[in-house]
């Protein structure tokens, strides 16, 4: 637990905006729990979290608080990101709540990505913080 309160800790000296994001994040994606009876979706999206959060401490215990920490969410979320675009037609956003979380969730993960993959490109260049 130490390695989580740390993290905790650094994450709290981030800037805001990105206390936000990560908070957005977490409410949406756990959401999933409320959908798992009725979307394969939200099993799926369960599934990531369970692996993606170990792994992104264990980059965490490694190399601290730097860019590589998008690393995780770059394995474990592009495939399910993959997932969800290939069942978009099963969304059903208009008629379901399920299928707006699924929308949500989507984006969502999308936008993460984006700055995930630019994190580790970063990284990989050198940049470190």
């Amino acid at each position: 637990m130490e390695i989580v309160e740390a993290f905790s800790e650094d994450l709290t000296a981030a800037p805001q905006w990105v206390q936000i994001w990560v908070n957005f994040m977490g409410v949406v994606l756990l959401a999933s729990i409320l959908f798992v009876r009725t979307r394969v979706e939200a099993r799926w999206t369960l599934v990531a979290l369970a692996l993606t959060f170990p792994f992104m401490m264990w980059l965490y215990s490694r190399f601290g608080y730097q860019r590589i920490l998008g690393l995780a969410h770059v394995i474990f979320w592009t495939p399910l990101v993959i997932y969800f675009w290939r069942r978009r037609a099963h969304w059903r956003v208009r008629e379901t709540l399920g299928g707006k979380w699924v929308l949500l969730a989507f984006s969502t993960m999308c936008v993460s990505l984006v700055m995930d993959y630019a994190d580790v490109v970063r990284y990989l260049l050198g940049e470190r913080i």
